[in-house]
């Protein structure tokens, strides 16, 4: 698993849950939605709050300050002015732990 970092115990993520985890510097929102697993940038680009606050609905992030809407398929954020995108990441799962790497 080339690039990948070992982020948190599959157990800690059940289904419809949402966990914000340091990778490498970098704070990253693992999602489990129906027990497949996301990877987005943790902290939202409006205000900053941790997006771990937010609700989740489907595949999309909900924060809980402004109310950007973050898709979890593409970082690409609904707000009323334009913002920088969330970075994604790639998320596996092995051995009872998820793993995670940054996408290009």
């Amino acid at each position: 698993m080339e690039g990948f970092a070992r982020a948190l115990e599959v157990s800690k993520l059940p289904p419809g849950s949402m966990k914000t985890v340091e990778v490498g510097g970098e704070d990253v929102l693992l999602v489990n939605v129906g027990g497949k697993y996301y990877g987005i940038g943790a902290i939202c680009k409006h205000e900053e709050w941790d997006l771990s606050e937010g609700t989740l609905e489907d595949t999309k992030v909900i924060c809980a300050g402004h109310g950007t809407v973050w898709d979890l398929n593409t970082g690409v954020g609904e707000f009323d002015e334009p913002l920088e995108n969330e970075p994604l990441y790639d998320v596996k799962a092995e051995g009872g732990f998820l793993y995670v790497r940054r996408r290009a």
